[in-house]
């Protein structure tokens, strides 16, 4: 009778021992499947563009010559160059806004073959650059290069050339930056509803470079500027 009993105490143990360990196990599924609800999170982009006129054009107006004569040579560049720097002044622009750099000038029989090939000793190139805010008077004067053709300087199109530049980003930043998170959590906002959701916590931010390039190659004095912001959303 007393072994009947403890064998049915024995049982009973048994089975509250297995009952508890079941209940712990769902307690615990539950609460990892609540620990990865909480993880549950989505990652959009924002992007923010805008177009904005270039405030910043800087010319270079080079041309060539070549003589045997190197004081010859070198006079005709001064000449020239006072000849450009005569013609920027007339299209408005003032002596501080324009740089005559030295020329860069070859003596082919000095080189390391001894070349000697056409008529001259010497050839050269000489530059004169304008740093200026005026970017329309800089688009203008560039049309009337012609002129310079009608008073003996012959414009290379070697040289840099014209380039327009947007130094204004700081200016432009805080709003942009503020659509392209505007931009992002719409777009996290909208995810959220479509999957029966709802918007939580904002889980990371990673704010993308601003990139400043021409909007197309015939306006490259109008500038695209562009900036993508990546967020991380939890859900609910």
């Amino acid at each position: 009778m007393v072994r009947g009993l403890g064998s049915l105490v024995s049982i009973l143990a048994a089975a509250l021992i297995a009952a508890g360990l079941v209940g712990l196990g769902m307690a615990l599924s539950g609460g990892l499947l609540k620990f990865r609800a909480q993880e549950r999170t989505v990652e959009v982009k924002g992007l923010a563009e805008r177009e904005v006129p270039a405030n910043l054009a800087i010319w270079g107006i080079s041309h060539t010559d070549a003589d045997n004569d190197l004081t010859e040579l070198y006079s005709r560049f001064e000449a020239k160059n006072a000849t450009i720097v005569a013609f920027l002044a007339d299209k408005g622009f003032a002596a501080s806004e324009i740089t005559v750099g030295a020329p860069s000038v070859v003596d082919r029989q000095a080189r390391e073959y001894g070349e000697n090939s056409g008529k001259f000793r010497y050839t050269g190139r000489a530059t004169v650059t304008v740093y200026t805010p005026k970017v329309n008077e800089a688009r203008s004067a560039l049309g009337r290069l012609g002129e310079l053709g009608r008073k003996g300087v012959v414009v290379t199109g070697e040289g840099p050339g014209v380039m327009y530049v947007f130094d204004g980003l700081n200016a432009i930043k805080p709003e942009m930056i503020e659509q392209a998170v505007k931009n992002a959590r719409e777009s996290a906002g909208k995810f959220a509803t479509d999957t029966a959701s709802t918007l939580g916590k904002l889980k990371r931010a990673v704010q993308g470079q601003f990139s400043i390039e021409d909007r197309d190659a015939s306006t490259p004095h109008i500038k695209k500027v562009r900036v993508v912001s990546t967020l991380e959303y939890y859900l609910d």
